[in-house]
């Protein structure tokens, strides 16, 4: 067990046993089962994709920032018609903007949960449809990406795949503007690896996004895509990525090319998937880099502060001397004017 675990500090806790702490997803700290895999701590009712909706803390308790749930959402893009989804909808009573954090080809990972709560915590309204429960969703889709990835240049946009993927985020996307308290002119779309490249495609067929935030994408092909892309763009990689690196070159050219609004923030010493925590790759330093320039950046889009109140007018002060007021100019009478 690493230090960067999301675990309890005990040395002998094995993964898939269930333990006594704060769940990832609720933030209730209770029974709570240790994922073998994603290294993540989830409560029961959420394990069994369930709303987490009950609590014992005292009456007037302060609210968690945010409250999960597993839904359907409908869609044109997949024969069944519905797709299932985690949600993660902020409890302060506010219009929220909201975020789509599309999955790569591996379904909702740890990096893609952290994202999420993240952005939760900060007022988003999130979404990440999950494409490991997804019918329809298979090995078919799987290797014809990455085929296109290794062989052919980029992440094939065009392709049936693609085309089948992008629109259940643009289904998803739907969903997520029409639900209440939100408000659906501030979106944004959170995309990793093979999901920042879905999400580069969707945002270039939609002019409505406010803001797209990507981590160590894959290219695309066609190269010219991200000049489509009218929303400002925030691109984080790893110095040592040379597939990602291919991805940075063509938004730079997207930038040169098209004036597109394009940050960069480029870590020297990590490589790919750095922000995966089950994964040797991962990079502690740099993925809390990762996310807060991330989150300043969605936050200088999505969330401005709100205007500054006038300025109240200041009183006189009583004890400042009065200055005699000019006499007036004499007529040419003699009488005053």
């Amino acid at each position: 067990m690493r230090d960067d675990d999301r675990l309890l500090n005990l040395p002998d806790v094995e993964f898939g046993s269930g333990v006594i702490g704060v769940c990832d997803v609720c933030g209730v700290r209770q029974a709570v089962i240790v994922l073998q895999k994603e290294r993540f701590k989830l409560c029961v009712l959420d394990f069994l994709n369930k709303t987490w909706t009950k609590t014992k803390n005292p009456p007037g308790a302060p609210l968690p920032p945010y409250r999960s749930e597993r839904i359907w959402f409908p869609t044109a893009a997949l024969p069944a018609g519905r797709a299932p989804a985690l949600l993660l909808t902020p409890t302060r009573p506010v219009r929220h903007p909201i975020a789509l954090v599309t999955p790569d080809l591996y379904g909702i990972t740890t990096s893609l949960l952290d994202a999420a709560i993240r952005l939760a915590k900060e007022g988003f309204e999130v979404m990440i449809p999950d494409l490991s429960k997804t019918e329809g969703i298979g090995p078919g889709p799987h290797w014809s990406l990455r085929t296109g990835v290794r062989f052919h240049g980029g992440l094939p946009a065009s392709s049936p795949a693609a085309r089948t993927l992008t629109g259940l985020y643009a289904d998803a996307l739907r969903t997520l503007r029409e639900r209440e308290m939100v408000d659906p002119s501030k979106a944004a779309l959170v995309g990793l690896s093979y999901g920042g490249a879905l999400a580069t495609v969707l945002a270039s067929e939609e002019a409505s996004i406010g803001a797209l935030a990507l981590a160590y994408p894959v290219p695309l092909n066609p190269p010219e895509l991200p000049r489509l892309v009218t929303a400002p763009v925030f691109l984080a990689l790893g110095g040592r990525d040379r597939v990602a690196a291919r991805s940075r070159d063509q938004w730079v050219d997207a930038r040169r090319a098209a004036g597109v609004d394009l940050e960069i923030l480029e870590l020297p010493g990590a490589r790919g998937l750095y922000l995966s925590r089950d994964l040797r790759e991962y990079d502690l330093p740099s993925a809390e880099r990762t996310w807060s320039a991330m989150l300043a950046f969605l936050r200088a889009r999505l969330l401005p502060p709100p205007p500054k109140p006038p300025a109240p007018r200041s009183a006189p002060d009583p004890l400042a001397p009065v200055m005699p007021r000019p006499s007036a100019a004499p007529s040419a009478t003699g009488a005053p004017a």
